[in-house]
């Protein structure tokens, strides 16, 4: 049964709030904004779902605030960094559809004049409220650690060049990848928190004690300004992934970014879909940093959605093999080709708590963001976002700021 737009109003079900998982609760809004939420009164009816606005969920079925995906790049075939106006719309509804409600756009490595003429299509785009933001990933990469971005556009920070692509984002740049190891990173840092752009520390191969002087600059320039545009504190873009592995004798960034995560000082993204990270990594992560601080991601790319074919991603082609992006020329990854919810689910199956994996998928990136009054529970006020799930987590139904851009399907 498939229920058309406009309705329900409201919904009575298991909620998944920041207090934990509510059994019986009821969810309401009017326009935009959540305007009840909590337990149901006693001896309250269940409503037909067809003539009344109030509808009781199946058994089990879960209500979860909008998931907020602070990494991907494109989907359904459209890429961020050099699809067109049409593609980036296409790709960030597909990604609304499917439960990522608040999406930034990253890009990839690419000419600065390419990045520029980016950033603008994806501000245009920011401004329609189509997307949160713009995830710059690169192009100032540890050309050793480059992963899928092409090494021939990877380059040096210089602070005119940072200034460029901060302006070309005309406000909407919100976070920029860094390797913190390269030449002239310290004044890329002072350019990012001056204008309020989160650093993420990534794609680099800097050693232990270079990534905690990074992150010491970082804190100390986020502590000088006092701007209050985002949380306050920096990111980690898909640990363990395009980082050197751990050894005993030369640990590299990754113990030390999950030290610093587990003191709050960090948010470290972790791609947990069964491709980039084996489930015990997920859960020693989880265990040792918390879920209050770390960002769940997909990584998406245009292949997400689809079922085969040649995709781009930025200046590359990629093809879908097993399931799994690669770059078609080499069979190296090439970013996730899941959804956000997909991630949450493989989290769960990895055993995290249900609750915990939404928070790393929902609170955790709003309050990095800066955006907590708005977006990332289920609270009063707040925007209404909400994902709608079977038990096993299987998609059943997306609200996007009041209005149910995936039409609530219910099993029979």
């Amino acid at each position: 049964m498939v229920l058309s737009n406009g309705t329900p109003t409201a919904l009575s079900g298991r909620l998944v709030t920041e207090a934990g998982i509510v059994e019986d609760g009821v969810l309401r809004w009017d326009g935009t904004r959540i305007t009840e939420v909590g337990p149901a009164p006693e001896g309250s009816p269940g409503s037909d779902p067809v003539t009344e606005p109030v509808l009781r969920l199946p058994e089990g079925y879960l209500v979860l605030p909008g998931l907020i995906d602070l990494h991907c790049h494109g989907a359904a075939g459209g890429d961020f960094t050099s699809g067109s106006a049409a593609d980036i719309e296409t790709a960030t509804r597909h990604l609304h559809r499917s439960g990522s409600t608040s999406v930034l756009a990253s890009t990839v490595a690419a000419p600065l004049t390419d990045l520029e003429r980016s950033f603008a299509r994806l501000a245009d785009a920011a401004d329609a409220g189509l997307l949160a933001g713009i995830h710059a990933e690169g192009p100032f990469l540890s050309p050793e650690r480059s992963g899928a971005h092409d090494p021939a556009f990877l380059r040096l920070p210089v602070q005119d060049d940072v200034a460029r692509l901060v302006a070309a984002g005309r406000g909407h740049l919100a976070s920029m990848t860094y390797a913190p190891e390269l030449r002239g990173s310290d004044v890329l840092v002072y350019e990012l928190v001056m204008h309020g752009v989160i650093p993420s520390i990534g794609h680099t191969d800097s050693s232990s004690e270079q990534t905690g002087a990074a992150l010491d600059l970082i804190n100390e320039e986020l502590a000088s300004t006092g701007f209050a545009g985002f949380s306050g504190r920096p990111t980690a873009t898909h640990l363990f992934n395009a980082m050197p592995a751990i050894h005993h004798r030369s640990p590299g960034p990754v113990p030390l970014l999950l030290q610093r995560a587990h003191a709050g000082e960090i948010a470290v993204e972790l791609i947990a879909d069964n491709v980039h990270l084996h489930a015990d990594t997920v859960r020693m992560a989880f265990t040792i940093a918390g879920s209050e601080n770390i960002l769940l991601v997909s990584d998406s790319n245009a292949a997400t959605g689809t079922e085969s074919g040649i995709h781009r991603l930025g200046g590359s082609d990629i093809t879908l093999v097993d399931g799994t992006a690669v770059l078609t020329a080499t069979g190296a990854l090439a970013g996730g080709s899941g959804t956000l919810l997909d991630v949450v689910r493989t989290t769960v199956a990895a055993g995290v708590d249900l609750r915990d994996a939404v928070r790393s998928a929902t609170a955790v990136p709003a309050a990095v963001l800066g955006v907590s009054d708005e977006l990332g529970c289920l609270g009063l006020g707040l925007r209404a976002d909400a994902v709608i799930v079977t038990p096993g987590l299987e998609l059943r139904g997306v609200l996007r700021n009041g209005v149910w851009v995936r039409p609530l399907e219910l099993d029979a």
